[in-house]
């Protein structure tokens, strides 16, 4: 009987309460699972094709709701009953939406054809100043010293240009497929957000059900702050972009920039994603700036300088606030990573699916120290337990 529990106490030491050995254990019993589900993936192909395609709806309908959901408890609040609520909310988007469709819809439509149209004229002219830039004798002085004078700049921009057309024109027919699953996927919001609306609440109980009573609690905590997060970044992001957009066709009217409009449009939709947005949006603001004038062109740099230091010093402060407690760097990384995995759609829940995980990670290990500090107390008062005999014996 000594010698068994000699044993068991040995493997518990060498095994069980060895992290490093059982880290081990963990990461191989995860890839005989990737190995498995590797051999049997057709299995999964039907599952795939379902999530694939109530992705884009789920995730447009949650951006929404979270959107909606504080103006509906206001009104909730206020004596009115929650179903009137969203009815009368839904009057109000629709009326907003017929008054842009009235009124700014056609301004837009204008200043993107026109854009359109003269995207040639900006093409040619971006070719000549390259061509002046390259035949200048600072560029040739700069390129002897880089000891790139063997290499043909223009052919190299010439083709590298060729071929990113041939690309963009190969993709059309995927471009289209996917303009056609948004208006699918926008066309079915309306419906699945009226329930969401009106049912929300009850979703998290529902969930609950489904988990073990002893785990209950524990789970809600998680699920509330899973979603206090969700929430305050996607209000904070949506807000921050429309301030952004506000602020930028002010300052593209003011210095008389050409299609301030479209471009400050441009620039709230791409803020979305941080860090990386602003980025992407300049690039079209540059194009046209630099037709211009070199004059316009150093005023759309300071338009767009005095934003974002609005955005960084007052605005996100103020909106965003700590929420995420992400540092910018890490936000960066993890942009990039998720877009090289999963494309577009990557790229925009990259900083939200983060947040998640550190919640889920967080809870996890706090649950990992809490479980293995009531197994060593076990252990101790088990083992005081099995010595204490043996003493009075002894005695």
């Amino acid at each position: 009987m000594n010698t068994a529990r000699i044993w068991s106490d040995r493997f518990k030491f060498l095994f069980l309460n060895n992290r490093f050995v059982l880290f081990l254990l963990i990461l191989f019993l995860i890839a005989i699972n990737i190995f498995v589900l590797s051999k049997i993936s057709f299995v999964f192909k039907p599952f795939i094709v379902l999530f694939k395609t109530v992705l884009l709806p789920l995730l447009l309908t949650g951006v929404v709701y979270y959107l909606l959901k504080p103006l509906v408890d206001f009104l909730e609040r206020n004596k009115l009953r929650r179903i009137y609520a969203i009815i009368a909310l839904y009057l109000l988007i629709i009326g907003t939406v017929a008054l842009l469709i009235i009124a700014v819809i056609p301004l837009i439509r204008v200043q993107v054809t026109s854009l359109i149209e003269n995207i040639p004229v900006y093409s040619r002219e971006i070719e000549e100043k390259f061509r002046s830039l390259i035949g200048s004798t600072f560029f040739n002085d700069a390129q002897q010293a880089l000891g790139l004078e063997n290499m043909n700049i223009m052919s190299s921009i010439t083709e590298r240009a060729s071929s990113i057309l041939k690309n963009a024109w190969q993709r059309v027919g995927g471009v289209l497929g996917a303009v056609t699953e948004t208006i699918l996927a926008i066309v079915t919001v309306p419906f699945v957000l009226f329930y969401l609306l009106k049912d929300g609440r009850k979703l998290p109980d529902h969930l609950l059900s489904y988990v073990p009573t002893s785990m209950r609690e524990e789970t809600r905590r998680i699920l509330e702050e899973t979603n206090h997060q969700i929430s305050s970044y996607i209000r904070g992001q949506v807000l921050v972009s429309f301030c952004i957009g506000g602020l930028l066709y002010v300052g593209y009217r003011i210095i008389g920039l050409e299609y301030s409009l479209v471009l400050a449009i441009i620039a709230a939709c791409t803020s979305v994603v941080p860090y990386l947005g602003p980025a992407i949006a300049i690039t079209p603001a540059l194009v046209v700036a630099t037709v211009t004038s070199p004059a316009m062109l150093l005023k759309m740099i300071a338009i767009w300088t005095i934003v974002q230091l609005i955005e960084g010093k007052f605005i996100s402060p103020q909106i965003m606030g700590k929420t995420l407690h992400i540092h910018p760097v890490t936000i960066i990384f993890v942009i990039l990573t998720a877009g090289n995995l999963f494309g577009i759609v990557g790229i925009i829940l990259a900083v939200p699916g983060y947040a998640v995980l550190k919640v889920l990670m967080a809870h996890g290990f706090q649950w990992f120290k809490v479980r293995s500090k009531l197994y060593h107390e076990r252990h101790n008062a088990s083992s005081n337990a099995w010595t204490a005999p043996a003493n009075d014996d002894h005695t």
